[in-house]
């Protein structure tokens, strides 16, 4: 199975939990001083929120994978698809290690492929290692605004 995965920078976490709390009728699966992440199975959806980014907004999609043999299978359709590839192997980052790579689509939006492997209790291990678009040289997070109530679509 994949999991769909959106993260989201956001400017008050508490105030973002209670509100993504009540959306999705449950409490995260893991909240940390800057972080929290619903691990969601109807819709299947890894969908996680921090304070990390520049700005409020959507920073990146993804997919989760359940398996290595799925992971492999999406790193060829990258490929395929012409994408700029970075390949981070295994890596830390998000309260995980993972084995992930990242691709870039048309119009610049940032896509995250990964399977994890364990949970770890630092947001990434080593300064040096790759963690989020706007940390590293993998096309750049949506970063789409809020908008006001009144504003349409």
């Amino acid at each position: 199975m994949k999991r769909f995965h959106v993260h989201v920078h956001v400017a008050d976490l508490d105030k973002s939990i209670g509100f993504y709390s009540t959306m999705f009728g449950t409490a995260p699966a893991r909240v940390e001083a800057d972080y929290a992440k619903w691990m969601l199975d109807e819709p299947a959806l890894n969908f996680a929120i921090s304070t990390r980014g520049a700005a409020a907004g959507i920073d990146h999609l993804g997919l989760q994978t359940d398996d290595p043999a799925e992971l492999a299978t999406l790193k060829a359709r990258a490929e395929a698809a012409g994408a700029a590839l970075l390949d981070e192997g295994t890596t830390t980052c998000c309260y995980a290690r993972s084995e992930k790579h990242w691709v870039t689509d048309p119009t610049g939006i940032a896509w995250e492929h990964f399977h994890t492997l364990d949970s770890i209790p630092v947001f990434r291990e080593a300064e040096s290692a790759a963690c989020c678009p706007a940390e590293a040289p993998r096309g750049k997070p949506v970063a789409v605004p809020v908008k006001s109530a009144s504003a349409c679509c």
